[in-house]
């Protein structure tokens, strides 16, 4: 499965910005679609995930209550609303894919190229 991200961008502290995921087709094996963020010098960790079948949802800790991950089932693709961003939100953002509801990174077998959020103070 091909998964392409997109919406990635130099803002301020405080602003909004939208990520979008397009994944090529929906199998099984991507009924996880979840965001994860890398930023300099640190592991990749996860954000949030949405299971495309439910829509149920499920935040790190980070971003609950500021980011909202969303889908479009006609379109194939996931959404990630990014509210009231930090300057530690930084990181390369990447959508990826799995069978299992897990946050594990290790867990998801597809991935996107990523794509740069930086959050200026």
């Amino acid at each position: 499965v091909q998964l392409v991200e997109s919406g990635g961008g130099l803002v301020q502290a405080g602003d909004s910005l939208s990520l979008s995921c397009a994944a090529s087709r929906r199998t099984f094996t991507t009924n996880i679609m979840a965001w994860f963020r890398q930023a300099p010098g640190k592991e990749r960790e996860f954000v949030a995930f949405i299971i495309w079948t439910s829509g149920g949802t499920r935040y790190a800790d980070s971003v609950r209550g500021r980011f909202t991950i969303s889908r479009d089932n006609a379109k194939n693709t996931v959404y990630l609303q990014m509210n009231n961003v930090k300057p530690e939100d930084t990181a390369v953002y990447y959508c990826a894919a799995s069978a299992f509801l897990t946050t594990e990174s290790g867990r998801y077998d597809d991935w996107g190229q990523g794509t740069q959020v930086t959050v200026s103070s």
